[in-house]
């Protein structure tokens, strides 16, 4: 019995995970946290795509309030799941990246109008980045394609700030 359960949970969670966590500063006010696990195997590759990632979750602000949350764990097959990151830079890779489109579609596509009613999403394409709520565009929330985000090791608040580790 315990062998079971020894080898369910080896099953269930990969063999150590780099945790990532990041903060978009979008245009008037509008600001998104995320949070990220890869699995260590995936770290050597040149672009960590959604199928390398087993932990993701974003959330959206407006002048700091919370505007909603979306993550891999709820998402539906309708979802948009779209990432693209560079391991190497820490960085997620713009939405103007030659040949891509689109560089990150989460729970939002290029149209950013697609999160459907009562979700949110975000959008990194060739025109901008910008946040889908309740199923619309939200051009205001919208910076140039190519506006690079915080990726850090520590977790970070609504206002792009690291904070600081406890103990």
């Amino acid at each position: 019995m315990i062998r079971g359960l020894l080898v369910g949970l080896t099953l269930s969670n990969p063999a150590h995970a780099a945790d990532f966590w990041f903060c978009w500063i979008g245009a008037n006010d509008y600001t998104m946290t995320g949070e990220m696990a890869i699995p260590d195997a995936a770290l050597s590759k040149p672009v960590i795509t959604a199928t390398d990632v087993t932990h993701f979750k974003i959330t959206g602000y407006h002048a700091g309030q919370f505007l909603g949350t979306w993550d891999i764990a709820t998402r539906t097959p309708d979802d948009t799941w779209v990432l693209n990151f560079d391991p190497a830079t820490r960085s997620f890779m713009p939405g103007d990246a030659p040949g891509y489109g689109y560089t990150q579609g989460w729970n939002a596509d290029g149209t950013a109008a697609d999160c459907g009613a009562g979700e949110f999403g975000f959008n990194s394409g060739n025109y901008a980045q910008d946040f889908c709520i309740d199923g619309v565009w939200i051009e205001e929330s919208g910076v140039p394609p190519n506006t690079l985000f915080l990726v850090s090791t520590v977790p970070v608040d609504p206002l792009c700030r690291i904070m600081a580790p406890l103990g």
